[in-house]
């Protein structure tokens, strides 16, 4: 294989407008998935099809992933964060409109319940072509030692904007424009979000494609998801996802019916709950993990570990502060193993797949989006039983991280591709830890 150079091209600049930008995208997202479990309840809307918003969003994100992540091996990636943050403006505005229209009663519940489907799908058509872009740049502008800290820093926004969103949606739910607020203020820091992108982003050009390897060969491109580099990463990601997406769009329900209060008097107890999750996870992300230099595979480990303890937490808790703690301790868990595979599998591959990956791990975070109907519907009938499953989904995941060789051999040591793939033959010669 090709030796390759990880020059750290990456300012601290353009570092910061990325961390905005997806900060922005997390504080929209939580912020609105705080909300609809009230709107949902407030416009009269069952709770399972309230969660139907979230799966036409998940499959035009799916959708269009693949479209984005071509562009993103052809073209500046500044233009498609551009288009995420008008995505973002754009159906936030929507969306606050049909709240409001829901709210004066100007239509019967479900075709506003139709709208809201649609609006989000516009959210993720166009939101959904800034992650391989972002990987893409993180990935070929850091070393690989520093790539891990890198997407943990970058995963930090999403923690912070959960904790940010759910707090400030109960702070513009003003008595004139009422849930559909907090929409509109989401809507205005995508705007602010896309003039400075604009002004002070610079270019990121994709490097050239290689067209030869070593030995004079053509290149050959294996489908991502036939990878045998990156399927494992892929798999143990699908599953984490899911098991973060069901305890976040449960745990608003989950809230309401422990406190057995009206929808609109839980909001600041479901934000409250968020919060200290979101905290948790900084916790992990900007702490533990640079304090303890945690590698891939000690994140890969440590994440589904910890992910189990708090669904089991969950699934028990008698009263609302069980809840909190066990949540916490859950998104703790999420904090390790979502970058512990986004940054094991981009060290596991090329300088010019790193757009490849990112939209493959786009695509699989926003697909589990489609089984929460499955969850909600198994929360509505036994209120333990979604936790439960996802305690049984993470051990496994455990004993894979264990055993799988890519997993097991995720270290970012190695600084080029020669020296990998002799760790990795020495890992496998003593049997791998």
């Amino acid at each position: 294989m090709l030796d390759q150079v990880y020059p750290p091209t990456l300012s601290r600049r353009a570092f910061a407008i990325l961390f905005a930008s997806s900060l922005i995208m997390a504080i929209a997202n939580t912020g609105l998935m705080s909300l609809l479990p009230v709107i949902g309840r407030s416009l009269a809307i069952p709770d399972t099809m309230v969660t139907s918003v979230f799966v036409f969003s998940a499959l035009m994100w799916a959708a269009f992933t693949p479209f984005w992540t071509k562009a993103a091996d052809r073209m500046d990636r500044k233009i498609l964060i551009m288009i995420s943050l008008m995505g973002i403006v754009f159906a936030k505005l929507l969306m606050g409109l049909v709240v409001t229209v829901g709210l004066l009663h100007m239509a019967p519940p479900m075709v506003i319940l139709a709208l809201l489907v649609v609006s989000r799908g516009c959210f993720g058509a166009l939101a959904s072509a800034s992650t391989p872009a972002i990987q893409a740049i993180i990935g070929e502008g850091t070393r690989p030692e520093d790539r891990t800290q890198a997407m943990a820093n970058l995963a930090g926004a999403f923690g912070l904007g959960t904790v940010v969103g759910p707090f400030f949606a109960p702070l513009f739910i003003l008595p004139i424009v009422g849930l559909a607020g907090p929409l509109y203020v989401f809507s205005l820091m995508g705007v602010a979000a896309l003039v400075v992108t604009w002004r002070y982003l610079g270019k990121s050009l994709p490097p050239p494609l290689p067209v030869r390897t070593a030995d004079g060969e053509p290149q050959k491109r294996v489908r991502i998801w036939r990878d045998p580099r990156v399927t494992p990463f892929l798999w143990y990601s699908l599953l984490t996802a899911a098991c973060q997406t069901s305890i976040g769009l449960t745990l608003g329900f989950l809230v309401i019916d422990k406190l057995a209060i009206e929808p609109l008097a839980s909001q600041g107890f479901i934000a409250l709950a968020m919060m200290f999750g979101a905290l948790s996870g900084l916790l992990g992300q900007w702490g533990l993990i640079r304090m303890f230099q945690m590698t891939p595979r000690h994140l890969l480990r440590w994440g589904v570990a910890l992910a189990a303890l708090g669904n089991l937490i969950v699934a028990v808790a008698p009263n609302y502060w069980s809840v909190v703690v066990g949540f916490a301790i859950a998104c703790l868990g999420f904090a390790f193993a979502r970058p512990g595979a986004a940054a094991g599998s981009s060290l596991a591959v090329e300088l010019h797949e790193q757009a490849r990956v990112g939209g493959a791990f786009s695509i699989v975070g926003v697909m589990t989006m489609t089984v929460a109907p499955v969850y909600v519907m198994l929360y509505e009938r036994v209120h333990w039983a979604p936790f439960a499953v996802n305690v049984v989904m993470m051990l496994g995941l455990l004993v894979y991280a264990y055993t799988n060789t890519q997993l097991r051999n995720a270290d970012p040591k190695p600084t080029s591709r020669l020296e990998t793939v002799l760790a990795t033959v020495e890992r496998n010669d003593s049997g791998g830890v």
